[in-house]
């Protein structure tokens, strides 16, 4: 009822009847877990909020949020959650994707969202596998990767989910790991309270096909030396004692730097005006470099869907056109 003061939910609001299938084990479990503790949290509202998907198993996640939900079609979730979006700007809209699903057939309309900063939440989970279809590589599995579909190892050059989303002018970028619950609810808060498109690459173990992709960087025992948080404002820091650094050379290429050396780190500001520092740690080699968690860059913007509202507003306050005239403007053939 209005005026009724509505009662804050708990993350077991969130949760839907649906039995959730995915494999035991599959790292979707815990990103499911941080977003409805992110949800609560943040005090959303069940009837005011949208996940869509396209295919693939991260895209069941609708079916497990007691939320509204669309399943989509493959690769397109983008573009009906810009269609939602802008037809109810008021209405908070998330989208659940995939490596493959965002980056292969939904390519176009993952950057296309992204240039046009629509209000939407894109949440990408990076398996660098398919995993639906049963293991074939993606287009972010590293090159020489054997599976299904390369009995001989890719030979493709894989995607940077995050220099994609920079180059497509991302005015929110960021990257969690499904294991590190806290860092990534910090992540889906944050992505929440931007105005535009905000998007996280999610690290997501698959342990069926995939199994450890990551973990040369996650596992506890390596963690501190070879992951790199950051944060805003501090210098780019790592190490189990924080006794390394990262800084860039005179062609923005990354650099590691100890001892004396150390005051040399960068200080990072994801507020650049310049997408140089953030894109050059998101291409940054991981097998010589810290792996880079956090948001790489954040950038205030007009919201695509403001601008339509707006346009509509003006044409709704000007004096009513006349159909013919408009269809009959400008230049006309006659076709005989």
């Amino acid at each position: 009822m209005t005026g009724v003061e509505q009662p804050k939910l708990t993350k077991k609001d969130f949760k839907s009847d649906q039995d959730v299938r995915w494999c035991p084990g599959c790292g979707d479990y815990a990103i499911l877990n941080s977003v409805q503790g992110a949800f609560a949290e943040l005090g959303k509202t069940l009837h005011g909020t949208v996940i869509i998907s396209g295919i693939g198993c991260s895209s069941r996640f609708p079916y497990y949020m007691e939320t509204y939900g669309f399943h989509t079609i493959h690769g397109r979730a983008p573009a009906i959650a810009s269609g939602v979006k802008i037809s109810n700007p008021e209405l908070d809209v998330w989208v659940v994707t995939g490596d493959g699903d965002a980056m292969s057939i939904g390519g176009n309309h993952f950057i296309h969202a992204m240039r046009r900063n629509v209000g939407l939440k894109i949440l990408m989970f990076n398996n660098r596998i398919y995993g639906l279809t049963k293991g074939q590589f993606s287009p972010t599995s590293p090159q020489g990767k054997v599976t299904k579909s390369s009995p001989m190892g890719s030979v493709d050059y894989p995607f940077s989910p995050i220099a994609l989303a920079l180059g497509a002018g991302g005015t929110f970028v960021a990257r969690g790991v499904d294991i590190l619950g806290p860092h990534l609810q910090d992540m889906i808060k944050r992505a929440d309270a931007h105005t535009g498109t905000a998007m996280i690459e999610i690290y997501q173990n698959c342990n069926i096909f995939n199994d450890g992709a990551y973990k040369g960087f996650t596992d506890k025992e390596v963690r501190g030396e070879r992951m790199l948080e950051l944060q805003h404002g501090k210098p780019l820091l790592f190490g189990a004692n924080k006794d390394k650094g990262i800084t860039f050379d005179q062609n923005f290429q990354p650099q590691i730097v100890t001892g004396a050396d150390l005051g040399k780190a960068f200080v990072w500001d994801e507020c650049s005006p310049s997408p140089a520092p953030a894109m050059a740690l998101a291409t940054m080699d991981e097998a010589h470099f810290p792996v880079p968690i956090g948001v790489f860059r954040r950038q205030e913007k007009p919201a695509f869907e403001r601008g339509v509202l707006a346009q509509i507003e003006k044409a709704k306050a000007q004096k009513p056109a006349d159909l013919k005239g408009l269809l009959y403007a400008g230049e006309i053939w006659d076709v005989q």
